[in-house]
């Protein structure tokens, strides 16, 4: 805590009108500094925040947490599995699914997909089931050969709901007079989705037993198990506290298929707060000139002030006090100006005219996850570079010999 004299002189020379303009203007700009360094910061960590969130939501909704295969064989007693699964701590639900790749057909196009077979009653908390535009998935359990597809992908196509489509199974061969052939159905497009994700061109959804029927298995031949968490950031421990009976299976986590992508965007959001933390560093370093020359101006009154009892710890004080004064000035104004422009900034870039996603998106609107605990860690941080800036203008401060100032005054 300061001493109530040092803190209260410090406070007088950060207010002095006395002082030269060279160091006002650079006390000044070191404020301003402090200040966009930190507005900017919580404004592009929540940005950063909403694009994270974005991404695990339409990335993590989609993905299975956790899928159980079994080294590329049929999982004939999947409801056994499925049971045993279910009652793991976090597993929120198991669902079976066939894949297989796939080629759709239409009069104007063809497109490689992925053809998932699933049991749609099984996936009403599917996010594709929740993300429904046209159509209903469960229509998949009431009208056979029918398929749901994404909106990107129907725009391919150029296909709408009732529209017929063509699904060839590649890798899957019949025998017909003309000779081999790839294996071939017409389904009917029952629905349309929209996540926002790359399945909404690349996959589509048909029913397991019609799917079965395309490839030639039995319905209970199902290719994976997927297990659905209550967070996902759990799917590791889930995994090693599988039961021993099914330790015979393969357990894929995301953390492996989708891992590199979020390490990739954690990186990128550790690089900004890098970057714009030392914005804040140059500009609390500002501090540094203006405190020195404060100190150099000042030397007769520092003389004076040890003449009458003061202690060198006691002259640190108050140029630590005048340092930090300034740097909570920029802090404070820094954070109410990220909170509003935060808290603004969509509205801010539609007046502007500004379109920072591009044209190919329906919807401009930024992601943004305003967070307490980085506000916190933001404006403490750019306190304590404050606090290191005022250490050696006030350390030189201290070192000020009264009698040699004093012989000349």
């Amino acid at each position: 805590m300061f001493h109530p004299v040092s803190f209260f002189i410090g406070l007088r020379y950060s207010r002095s009108r006395n002082r030269s303009g060279f160091v006002s203007f650079i006390t000044f700009f070191s404020i301003i500094g402090i200040l966009l360094g930190v507005a900017a910061l919580i404004t592009v960590v929540s940005v950063m925040n909403g694009f994270e969130g974005e991404l695990k939501k339409r990335i993590l909704g989609i993905v299975p947490h956790v899928v159980l295969s079994n080294n590329n064989k049929p999982l004939n007693d999947w409801r056994d599995v499925q049971q045993q699964l279910v009652q793991l701590p976090h597993v929120e639900r198991v669902t079976p699914i066939i894949e297989n790749e796939a080629l759709v057909l239409s009069n104007s196009t063809l497109q490689p997909v992925l053809l998932q077979g699933v049991f749609p009653d099984l996936e009403k908390q599917n996010l594709v089931n929740l993300s429904m535009l046209n159509g209903d998935f469960l229509l998949l359990e009431k009208t056979p050969y029918s398929v749901v597809i994404g909106q990107a992908l129907a725009r391919k196509l150029n296909v709408v709901v009732g529209d017929k489509l063509r699904l060839v199974l590649p890798n899957k061969m019949t025998f017909t007079p003309m000779g081999r052939i790839p294996t071939q159905r017409t389904f009917t497009v029952a629905g349309l989705f929209n996540v926002g994700s790359q399945v909404d061109d690349s996959v589509v959804y048909v029913h397991a037993r019609d799917a079965a029927k395309l490839l030639r298995k039995k319905l209970d031949e199902i290719s994976q198990l997927r297990l659905y968490l209550d967070d996902a950031f759990q799917a590791k421990d889930v995994v090693k506290n599988i039961p021993l009976s099914l330790t015979d299976f393969n357990f894929i986590t995301w953390n492996e298929s989708q891992g590199t992508l979020f390490s990739a965007v954690k990186m990128e959001k550790n690089m900004m707060w890098l970057m714009l933390s030392l914005i804040i560093a140059v500009a609390a370093f500002n501090i540094v000139s203006a405190l020195v020359m404060v100190v150099i101006d000042k030397q007769g009154e520092i003389a004076i002030l040890q003449t009458f009892g003061m202690d060198r710890f006691g002259i640190v004080k108050i140029f630590i006090s005048q340092g930090i004064i300034n740097g909570v000035w920029g802090v404070a104004l820094g954070t109410l100006a990220g909170l509003l422009v935060t808290f603004n900034l969509n509205s801010i870039l539609s007046g502007l005219g500004v379109s920072v996603l591009g044209a190919g998106y329906a919807s401009q609107d930024l992601p943004i996850d305003l967070q307490a605990y980085h506000v916190v860690i933001i404006a403490c941080s750019a306190l304590f570079m404050s606090f290191l800036a005022t250490l050696y203008p006030a350390f030189r401060a201290s070192n000020t010999q009264p009698a040699e100032v004093l012989r000349n005054e």
